[in-house]
């Protein structure tokens, strides 16, 4: 079989030959798989294909592809085209061969098209029952003696409806590279199995829904198409029953082809109510795109396909979390608060947006544009982000206007720009994969950006990618690594400059680059003398043998790509180790080539984009600095107003100034800050306090419930609009539902309170705004909504032509003399309390892969809620042995800022003295453990630095993890389908070998 093709990387070979295709002479690329050779020049003929799909390559197993090559039968999906090779796709023979296989999986696979919920246009089983024109079926249809699986709460399978082609396995076994899903071939009924069982419920599968996408019939089914996605398909089950065995009566009489001319009509009736568009993920940075079918407001499932960041991947938020945009729990009209009552009111547009007129006017008469603060979403779109900081600058007249990455991204931006210049991942999706040596670093990459994680995983397996994993938790990127780093907390620097000074001891760094492409290195010589091994080991716990091991692998890989996250931000050092990182690239040349650099994994949907457009107080759009003289005259001249010239305050900063008294108006879309911010205690008394408080969201998070004024805004699937993924990539989601009740989009809810304040603005459409910023932002000069149609995207910098950037300084370093610098950095201990007291546990925390943050969306997910309905610590076994917990005992967790009580979870995940608590909860959040310290540079909390200690309550609950989540899974990896298993069974025979005739005719 091929090897393992690149997912997010198209091979694109020469056509350097020719091939006889049925008596045409065609040109072809040596080498390229046959079947896409036919694909491309046959187009109008497709050759009949079942088990092959594009994105996944070969897996062999429906023979549905034979066609003759020099007279040989040969599957058309795993030949690869040679010199002048005779193929023929439409001989007496091949014809044969195709319709034999076809003949074997409609034995497995009874075709009720019209009253099934997947005849769409786009089931390929019945696609390939009309290309090849089958007017009758041989081998009768022979149900598999199994019950269908409903135990998953998003999908279900079914025995009797599944083909045995093994798309589901190989996308679960080398796309999601979950492992998961195998067949037992040797089996008298051969089904898929989960975990080498019959249920779904319970084992390692994780509801990524990669099976169910690449199912090519029914047998794999989203629950919210059930029913719903057909005009006949909600008929009850008995009356359906009926429905199908009719049809099957008539069948041998009147053929194939009438009953399929009804279900193609009715299938493109379906096409008048059921809506599909294009819409790029809500949730994490990885950026995927699908389409998202609609009936109506029911949201029958998201379709993913050519999203340059996922192709076919998702993860369970992105392809089932989406019942946050219907929920009771979603705000329709705007409430302000009764001063009386100090209870929310329903009220309208005009009554809410007079009231903030008013209060502006006087907060900005009476303390000046400096009273108020901004706080822009990083789930809101880069139109509303640029629109959002241009209320505050011009209208308002303050550079008081943040975003959420200062809560977990800016310090990685700042180790960025201080050594490159640019605040942004060096390359794409397809660099990491490519690499030859993947590093990450407090990440936990399979959870917080799965899609991502699984190119990673997918390479490794296949590809031998090496992958190094230094972290707390030993969390399913460790278990997988091939070399795991448990370093204590707070101490990544001192590991990452000893490997770095070990490199330069050894003379392994790459002097010619740096000699041709970096200052600043003898400076960086001698700040690295003191990270010594001995010295690394003694503070880290990293033995120096291993240490010298991940040295050894950096400078014998050509490529390296390091990726981190909050495990690194998170600390009053984070901007330092970020540069650290940005050190040790530069000191190994891993800049400027593909496949290599820096990669800080961006956490929410457009917290990239809501930072380059804009929402930080101390630039503009593009990362334009207000202190520049030139840059704030252009925007002036555009604006047609006198902008503020020293920089804001950024989120810690305001909330201070709230309790100093000098900031008077906070207004934020999109963020709770109260479940975000570090020392809920404190951020709760600063809301209490501040004059006027407006809070801009989709549902009534804790922060709204303080505020003066709640304005209803819309989700990404009722506005259109551009995100920025991790890579630096622009993509266009379009609206596909309307406005829910009197919601309106972020954008025009600006532009209505700007427009009260004098603003006089004009948009009518996001594209205008992104008009505005093209022409105001070297970075996205290119940058147009024509240029973003559809599934194309833009990586900037956009140069104006449209020339993007999928990988960064190609050229040079955006420095005055084009080279990157070397930043010498000296590790600082960290903030936490003594352990010599009472608080001497050590408390991790971070994301888990079914919620997303404090699960204000992912709660309103029944599935979601049922794998994991509530919050928990994990204590190691150790541990749990030395204060006597289990599964379920309820503990209290006690810092010197608050305290938490949450459930138990025993696993060998942690390990010692120190913990691990998911951030999704809003009643019991980790943040009220976390105190003020924050990065030095940057500002962000230091969230990762906490100390506590652990109380046992003596309440013993059930396990928080319920018996149906993955966690309780064992994987059974495998290569692939292993279809040689297929092959060997005794009542196997190559099509085209033995001849069942099959009474059809060609069209």
């Amino acid at each position: 079989m091929p090897d393992k093709r690149l997912l997010n990387t198209e091979t694109v070979l020469p056509l350097d030959t020719t091939i006889h295709l049925d008596g045409a002479q065609v040109p072809a690329a040596t080498g390229e798989l046959l079947v896409e050779r036919i694909n491309h020049a046959l187009p109008d003929r497709r050759l009949a294909q079942v088990c092959y799909h594009h994105s996944m390559g070969p897996i062999e197993t429906c023979d549905t592809c034979m066609v003759e090559v020099n007279g040989r039968m040969v599957r058309a999906c795993a030949t690869p085209v040679t010199p002048g090779m005779e193929v023929a796709t439409r001989s007496p023979r091949a014809d044969a061969a195709q319709r034999d296989a076809f003949d074997r999986i409609l034995k497995n696979h009874d075709l009720y098209c019209t009253v099934c919920d997947n005849s769409n246009h786009n089931c390929t089983v019945h696609n390939t029952a009309m290309n090849l024109d089958v007017r009758h079926q041989e081998r009768p249809f022979t149900p598999k003696p199994y019950q269908q699986d409903h135990s998953n709460p998003f999908y279900r399978y079914d025995p009797s409806q599944c083909i045995l082609c093994g798309r589901c396995v190989e996308a679960c076994q080398n796309v999601q590279v979950n492992e998961t899903l195998t067949i037992n071939w040797e089996s008298e009924h051969p089904r898929v199995l989960w975990d080498g069982g019959m249920q779904i419920a319970g084992s390692s599968c994780v509801s990524c829904g990669h099976c169910v996408t690449v199912c090519p019939c029914n047998a794999l089914m989203e629950k919210s198409m059930l029913g719903r996605a057909g005009y006949l398909t909600a008929l009850p089950q008995p009356v359906l029953n009926g429905m199908i065995a009719a049809v099957k009566a008539v069948e041998p009489a009147t053929g194939f082809p009438p009953i399929m001319a009804i279900s193609n009509g009715e299938a493109a009736a379906r096409d008048l109510r059921n809506k599909r568009t294009k819409t790029v993920c809500t949730y994490c940075g990885v950026g995927c795109s699908f389409d998202v079918w609609t009936q109506g407001r029911h949201i029958l499932k998201i379709e993913p396909a050519d999203g340059p960041a996922n192709g076919i991947s998702t993860c369970v938020k992105g392809k089932f979390g989406w019942d946050f945009v219907n929920s009771k729990e979603r705000i329709r009209h705007p409430m302000i608060r009764d001063e009386r009552t100090n209870e929310f009111r329903k009220t309208t547009w005009k009554e809410a947006l007079d009231l903030i007129e008013r209060r502006f006017k006087q907060i900005k008469q009476n303390h000046g544009p400096d009273a108020f603060a901004f706080i822009a979403s990083s789930k809101c779109t880069n139109e509303e982000s640029y629109l959002m900081q241009k209320l505050a600058r011009q209208v308002i007249g303050t550079n008081n206007i943040d975003n959420c990455s200062r809560y977990c991204q800016t310090p990685a931006t700042m180790g960025l720009s201080r050594t490159v210049g640019y605040g942004g991942d060096s390359g794409s999706i397809a660099d990491i994969e490519q690499a030859e040596l993947v590093i990450i670093v407090g990440s936990n990459t399979c959870e917080s950006h799965p899609v991502l994680a699984t190119r990673i995983k997918r390479s490794q397996k296949h590809r031998g990618q090496k992958v190094i994993v230094a972290d707390l938790r030993r969390h399913e990127m460790a278990e997988r690594a091939d070399l795991f780093l448990h370093p204590k907390p707070s101490t990544d620097p001192i590991w990452i400059n000893a490997v770095a000074n070990y490199i330069l001891q050894q003379g392994w760094h790459k002097q010619e680059f740096i000699d041709r492409w970096v200052d600043n290195f003898d400076a960086q010589r001698e700040s690295l003398a003191q990270y010594t091994l001995e010295f690394a080991e003694q503070r880290t716990g990293i033995s120096r043998d291993t240490l010298i091991q991940v040295a050894n692998w950096i400078a014998q890989s050509k490529t390296v790509c390091i990726l981190w996250a909050m495990g690194v931000t998170q600390h009053c050092g984070g901007s330092d180790t970020s540069t650290a990182i940005s050190n040790l690239l530069l000191l190994t040349g891993n800049y400027m080539r593909p496949a290599t650099g820096a990669y800080p994994l961006r956490g929410h949907n457009n917290v990239q984009g809501a930072s380059d457009f804009g929402s930080i107080p101390n630039v503009y759009s593009g990362y334009q600095k207000v202190a520049d003289e030139q840059v704030r005259a252009k925007f002036e001249a555009a604006w047609q107003c006198t902008l503020p010239v020293k920089d804001g305050l950024d989120n810690h900063e305001m909330i201070r100034a709230i309790h100093d008294g000098t900031l008077k108006c906070l207004y934020l879309k999109g963020e709770d800050t109260i479940t975000s911010d570090a020392n809920a205690n404190d951020v709760k008394v600063a809301l209490e306090q501040v004059d006027f408080l407006i809070v801009q969201d989709i549902s009534l998070s804790e922060t709204a419930k303080f505020a003066h004024v709640v304005l209803p805004a819309s989700p990404s699937l009722e506005k259109e609009g551009t995100f920025t993924n991790t890579e630096r990539r622009i993509q266009r989601l379009y609206r596909a539902i309307k406005p829910l009740g009197f919601s309106k989009p972020d954008w025009e809810i600006i532009q209505l309170i700007a427009n009260r304040m004098g603003g006089k603005w004009k948009y009518k459409h996001p594209s205008e705004v992104m008009d505005e910023v093209a022409a105001l932002t070297p970075l996205f000069a290119g940058v147009s909504y024509e240029r973003l149609e559809g599934y194309k995207s833009l990586q900037w910098p956009v140069a104006k032509d449209g020339t993007d950037s999928p990988y960064l300084f190609k050229d040079g370093f955006p420095f005055p003399d084009g080279k990157a610098r070397f930043h010498p950095v000296d590790w600082i201990e960290p903030s936490e309390e003594q352990r010599n007291g009472e608080f001497t546990l050590h408390l991790n925390n971070g994301r888990l892969l079914e919620h997303f943050e404090q699960g204000a969306m992912t709660y309103q997910s029944e599935g979601i809620r049922a794998l994991t309905p509530t919050n928990f610590v994990e204590v190691s076994p150790e541990l749990a042995a030395e204060y006597g917990l289990s599964d379920g005992t309820l503990v209290e967790l006690r810092s010197p800022y608050g305290k938490a009580r949450v459930p138990v979870v025993v696993t060998s995940r942690v390990q010692g003295h120190e913990l691990y608590m998911p951030l999704n909860s809003i009643d019991q959040p980790v943040n009220r453990l976390t105190g003020t310290h924050v990065d030095r540079a940057t500002h962000t909390p230091a969230y990762k630095e906490i100390a506590v200690s652990l109380t046992k309550l003596g309440e013993q609950g059930p396990n928080p993890l319920p018996p149906g989540n993955f966690r309780h899974g064992h994987r059974t990896p495998q290569p692939g389908v292993e279809v040689e298993r297929k092959w060997a069974r005794l009542d196997y025979t190559l099509p085209g070998s033995s001849l069942v005739q099959i009474k059809t005719t060609t069209v």
